[in-house]
């Protein structure tokens, strides 16, 4: 790898998910040292692990992020310094697909009416043709990699119809059909159920527009896991303003946290997350296993896992 790792720094940003600490004590058998540092102890390092870019990590070897989307990191730059960055993919199926799970159960049993009305005091019960079950209702999954697989597992196995889009239109485990990308809006337009999963490029931001909520069925939920700039916000909040949209669950925005003026706060069919969707009491055990076996790969000098860049 043309480098010698001596000192892995876990960079504090990643507090903000898990103990930093926690971490550096899972790693304490890896045959470097292992520090948890703030920004004034990156230049001490090789590589990092982190939530958060910083330019000085720039002068280093290897970066590692905790989560699988690297949208925030310089690639250009990266390339041109010859540091290598990787990431988590592969550890948040499951998780996600709980959490997209939960949101459409919710919708379906009506359960986040009940939460609100607790905080009243209210007993209140649902007319009797809103609640419903999910066997036999469709989820479109747009993109099928780890986060859309592990969506397609968890609701496959509650009894939904999934198909997915991806670029190819080739067939993808777990799924009952797939679309191409070109064929989106034929993709989502009879599904009750359109989550959202692809990581943010040039080419997924503002995927779902105006024109993607106005193929969408007007009795149907969408759901955010991915990235919030994937989503036209504005035209989101049109759509479910105009009763275009049964409700929404999203995790991610464009701006976050999300702004305490946003109508989303104060819609009755709108679910939202603080960008959680991945969080598990063993997310920093399944970011150390990553790094642990890329500590590993280094010694040998074999490709790291998960390189990005």
């Amino acid at each position: 790898m043309a480098f010698e790792l001596e000192r892995l720094g876990i960079h504090e940003s990643v507090d903000a998910v898990f103990p930093s600490e926690e971490l550096a004590e899972y790693l304490a058998d890896v045959p470097i040292e292992v520090a948890v540092i703030g920004d004034d102890g990156i230049a001490a390092c090789d590589a990092v692990v982190t939530l958060e870019h910083r330019a000085a990590f720039l002068e280093l070897d290897w970066i590692h992020s905790i989560q699988a989307g690297v949208d925030r990191f310089p690639f250009d730059a990266l390339a041109d310094r010859g540091v290598i960055l990787t990431n988590s993919t592969g550890i948040h199926g499951r998780s996600v697909g709980e959490t997209v799970a939960g949101y459409l159960l919710m919708f379906a049993r009506r359960l986040h009416d009940y939460v609100a009305n607790q905080q009243e005091r209210r007993w209140d019960r649902p007319e009797w043709d809103e609640a419903f079950t999910v066997p036999g209702s469709t989820a479109c999954v747009v993109g099928t990699g780890t986060l859309g697989r592990g969506v397609a597992e968890t609701l496959g196995a509650l009894g939904l119809r999934v198909t997915g889009v991806r670029r190819s239109g080739d067939p993808v485990p777990g799924f009952d059909e797939i679309y191409a990308s070109d064929r989106l809006l034929e993709a989502i337009s009879d599904a009750e159920f359109v989550i959202v999963t692809v990581p943010l490029t040039d080419e997924t931001h503002h995927l779902f527009d105006a024109e993607a909520f106005a193929a969408m069925r007007d009795d149907a939920y969408f759901v955010n896991v991915a990235r919030g700039p994937v989503v036209d916000e504005q035209a989101l909040i049109a759509a479910l303003e105009a009763d275009a949209l049964a409700g929404a669950a999203l995790d991610v925005f464009e701006e976050e946290p999300l702004p305490e003026d946003s109508p989303l706060w104060g819609m009755d069919e709108v679910i939202i997350s603080p960008h959680c969707a991945a969080y598990t009491r063993d997310y920093f055990r399944d970011v150390g296993e990553i790094v642990h076996e890329n500590v590993d790969r280094l010694e040998r000098d074999d490709e790291l896992k998960n390189r990005v860049v």
